[in-house]
């Protein structure tokens, strides 16, 4: 299924792995959700729950909207990314995204804040994106990517009136400052790409277990 591709396509640019497939948590019926998300509008949501008192395991669920799921089928962007699905693979990304960074920092007994886990799911999309695109199509560098990702989107007006605009801005903000920056290493070195990629994905697999507090600090020292 494309959600597992699409994990497996995140942890292998990371190089993380959990034991656990995203399609067996994934839920399409909100129906079934807890009680106090079937209420939501959003395409994409991750269900988290608190263990219980004694107790020291999480429980997920990722909602995704059938109808998004039924479009990604038809229009597969792992054949194919365009313009006209890439609205629908960056919300499944995105929950994907959610969904691995949780789960591999709950088996490392490491926190993640919500930030955290926003701005990570930024960089997710890019990153996965930028090399989605260089193996569908080899000879062009994606140059508007990042400008696509970063300043010409806007928060959703539902996450804002629910409170969460700030949250999402601050997200993108530094992701998109780390992007630029993995922007520019990329297409420094586009005439040996091997070696870019390579030092790219250090560069990637070092930040993704960093602390919350050393990313902030990465990214607000970068020029």
């Amino acid at each position: 299924m494309l959600l597992s591709r699409l994990q497996s396509l995140i942890g292998g640019i990371y190089d993380v792995s959990i034991a656990h497939d995203v399609c067996d948590f994934l839920v399409t019926d909100r129906g079934r959700l807890p009680a106090a998300a079937r209420g939501g509008t959003a395409e994409e949501e991750l269900i988290v729950a608190e263990p219980a008192a004694g107790g020291d395991e999480v429980a997920l669920s990722l909602y995704l909207d059938p109808a998004l799921l039924a479009r990604l089928t038809r229009e597969d962007p792992l054949v194919r990314l365009h313009a006209g699905n890439v609205a629908d693979w960056c919300t499944a990304l995105e929950g994907v995204s959610h969904f691995l960074y949780l789960a591999w920092n709950a088996g490392h007994d490491k926190p993640v804040s919500l930030l955290e886990l926003e701005m990570q799911a930024e960089v997710d999309k890019y990153v996965a994106s930028y090399w989605l695109l260089r193996q569908q199509l080899p000879q062009h560098f994606p140059a508007e990517l990042r400008r696509l990702l970063f300043e010409r989107t806007r928060v959703d007006p539902r996450a804002a009136a629910a409170g969460r605009g700030e949250l999402y801005r601050e997200a993108s903000r530094y992701a998109g400052k780390f992007c630029a920056r993995l922007e520019r290493l990329l297409a420094r070195d586009r005439a040996a790409a091997h070696g870019a990629d390579s030092a790219v994905l250090a560069e990637l697999r070092r930040f993704y277990r960093l602390t919350h507090a050393r990313k902030r600090a990465l990214i607000e020292g970068i020029g």
